[in-house]
């Protein structure tokens, strides 16, 4: 008796931010790939088939891509600048802790500025 089959796989890559085409919100998608592998006796062999897609974290709409689209994507978001965690200031001796105002200082305000990465919409449907 030989028993074969084929199981799915489901890999993240990326995830790239941009304006979705279904809920028209500009969100993160996650970028991902299929893979089917052939199995012999329940030991997964070699890949049959490998699709990429996105998917809108905000509604979940699915996108499918071509391998270049996947690897573009993947490109484009290894090189956008990542932001750097900001560390709260250590407290000296003499002074209030950190958070608590300074006699004679205004409060420092700590925003953190996000990236814009220009990646076109990949084409709908699935």
């Amino acid at each position: 008796m030989l028993i074969y089959g084929w199981r799915k796989s489901v890999q993240e890559l990326a995830t790239a931010t941009y304006l979705c085409g279904n809920c028209q919100n500009p969100s993160a998608h996650a970028l991902r790939r299929a893979v089917t592998k052939f199995t012999l006796f329940f030991i997964p062999l070699f890949p049959i088939s490998s699709k990429y897609f996105t998917v809108c974290t905000f509604c979940g709409m699915t996108n499918k891509l071509t391998k270049d689209e996947a690897q573009q994507v993947q490109a484009m978001q290894q090189q956008a600048p990542q932001p750097v965690p900001q560390q709260p200031p250590v407290p000296q001796a003499g002074y209030p802790q950190a958070g608590y105002p300074q006699p004679g200082h205004a409060p420092q305000q700590h925003v953190q500025q996000y990236p814009q990465q220009q990646i076109q919409p990949p084409r709908q449907g699935f």
